[in-house]
Order: C-alpha cells, then structure tokens, then sequence
C-alpha cells in the first residue's frame, strides 16, 4: 500500500503543476550553441560591410549634402542597438569600440546620425527562398508612450497612452516573411494587401483569426491562387454564394458548411487550424527578446525598428531552434 501511494505521488510529480503540458528539447546541444552564439559580436558584424565601398555612401547625383555612410552601415549599428539593448549614444560607442578592439578602420555613425537615418534608411528581410508557403497573418499591440503599470495600478492614468499596432506575416517554422506597423485604428483585415506585397514566392495557404473574415482579404487570396484559406467565419455568418450559382464554390462557403455539418472545433483540427498558434510563439518570442514597446517616437522610424528587430529574429531562427516534444505522463 504505502508503495503504491509512493509511486502515485512520483508520477504526479512530472506534471506541471498548472496543468499544462510539459515539453522537452530534443536538440539541446544544438540550441544551447546557438543561444551562445546569440550573444557573439561576430554574429552581428556582416563582414561583407567591412569594405569602404560597401560602409560609406556612394554619391547620389543630387544637389545638397551627400550622406556619409551606405544603408547597410546604418541598419548594422541600430542592429547591434536592438541586440543588446543599448540606446543610440551607447549603440555608438559600442560599435566605435568593437572596430577599435578589431582594427577596422572605419567611422561609425554618430547617435545623430542614427536618429536621423532610422527614419530613411531601407531594410530588407534576410529571407530564404521558398515555394508554396504557409502564411500565418496576426497583429499584436506595442506601447509607444505611457506610464509604468505600478504607477497606474497605484495612481490610476495620468497621461495619454500611444499604441501601435505590429501585424506580422509568418511561416510556420517561424519565420518573418512581412510585417506591417499602423495606427490601433486599423483593422487587421485591412493590413493585408500590404503584408502579400512583400511576398514574391507562391502562397499556398492562409491562416488568421476571425478578424480576417472579410470579402476584401478572400478576394486578394484568390487573386494569389491561395489554394487554402483558413479563416474560421464569425458566428453570425452567412453564405456569400447562392448553392446554384454557376461560379465556383466559394472557399469561405465550404468553410462554413464545413462548420455546420460538424462543429467548428472538428473544421479547425480536420484543415490543420491550430498552425494558427504558431504566430502567437512568434509574438511571445519577439516580447521576450526586445519588449512590448517601441524606442522611436515617430511611424518612419517605428517601422524601421520593427524591420530591424525582425531581421534579428530571422538570424537567430537560422542560427538554431528548439526542436521540442511533450511529455508523456
């Protein structure tokens, strides 16, 4: 008996204790590298901009003061910045150090020159080439300018509060295919013309929330040949096209009959829907890693921002990521 009670007590032991799911990593080894490897100088340094030609502006051709240093320049030092955390003027002596210890003989952008840039300078993506893609669309909220939640909590709002809203395109392995930065204004819906524009490859599939239920966001998917939409209608809804018509069925109408023959919780696991919340971990990574707020006070240089710090992600996705698994009992 009092083994019995002892072995009970052992297994109820590997359970979390608020009920959910424990996971292990397969790959530690692998990850823990790669963590390591997060926090490298040389990561960061691209060493193709190590050359004066690539470092410092080529003149434009135009009338007025010429810019000294190229794009790359300027995205490589607000990298670091947004790496290990550092504002503009500790950005720069970082940088300055770092080529210093190198012997690079380069000049680095000043903390003035960085906040003028931010909001002109053009980043792209390091983005693998893929065909037949997964696009899994979600926005989140990230704080501009507010007061700290114990002073709220204890004195109540004293300020206004800006909010911006980050809507974001991934593929299921996690990375950033596009991204968007708007007002908290903005629908969901409406962001996603934006979001397919900046992505050339063939979309096979389309997942969002309710909020992407719309006409406008099912004809653009259509106008991309998406071949699986997988947006769960809202609960008032009705069929958009008549059963006799003689156009092709509608793929929000089969969704929905889809639902109504079962239930909507059997539609989402039979098309695979829970791929959904593979975007809700790219949020949880990305507030992890940077925070729920924005450095920059204006919509251009936010945007960049943004663009900076999913680039950083995209690098850290290649450098390793867990390949976890639930434990069983």
């Amino acid at each position: 008996m009092a083994k019995t009670k002892q072995k009970s007590k052992k297994d109820s032991s590997k359970k979390s204790k608020n009920g959910k799911k424990k996971y292990r990593v397969r790959n530690w080894h692998d990850y823990n590298e790669a963590l390591k490897q997060r926090g490298s100088l040389i990561v960061w340094l691209d060493k193709a901009a190590l050359k004066a030609e690539a470092w410092y502006a080529r003149p434009s051709g135009t009338k007025g003061a010429q810019p000294v240093y190229a794009d790359l320049a300027v995205t490589i030092t607000l990298q670091f910045g947004k790496v290990f955390r550092q504002k503009l003027r500790q950005t720069e002596g970082l940088v300055r150090s770092l080529f210093a210890l190198m012997g690079i003989p380069l000049k680095v952008p000043t903390f003035s020159t960085l906040s003028r840039r931010g909001s002109k300078v053009k980043v792209a993506l390091p983005r693998d080439e893929k065909e037949n893609i997964t696009i899994i669309v979600d926005s989140t909220g990230l704080k501009v300018f507010g007061e700290g939640e114990w002073k709220v909590r204890k004195h109540g709002y004293g300020k206004h509060r800006t909010w911006r809203k980050f809507h974001v395109a991934v593929t299921p392995d996690g990375e950033v295919r596009a991204v968007e930065l708007t007002g908290n204004e903005t629908g969901d819906n409406e962001t996603v013309p934006a979001l397919f524009a900046q992505e050339e490859s063939t979309i096979k599939a389309f997942a969002g929330d309710g909020a992407y239920d719309t006409r406008d966001v099912y004809d653009l998917c259509r106008e991309r040949n998406v071949s699986r939409i997988l947006v769960p209608p809202q609960k008032n809804a009705k069929i958009w096209q008549h059963g006799n018509s003689s156009l092709p069925p509608h793929p929000r109408d089969e969704n929905l009959r889809a639902i109504r023959r079962t239930s909507l919780s059997r539609w989402k696991e039979d098309v695979g829907y829970h791929a959904r919340s593979l975007v809700e971990t790219f949020m949880f990574r990305y507030k992890t890693i940077f925070g729920a707020r924005l450095d920059a006070r204006n919509m251009p240089q936010q945007t960049a921002e943004i663009l900076i710090k999913s680039s950083i992600l995209n690098r850290m996705l290649k450098l390793g990521m867990p390949d976890s698994y639930a434990v069983v009992g």
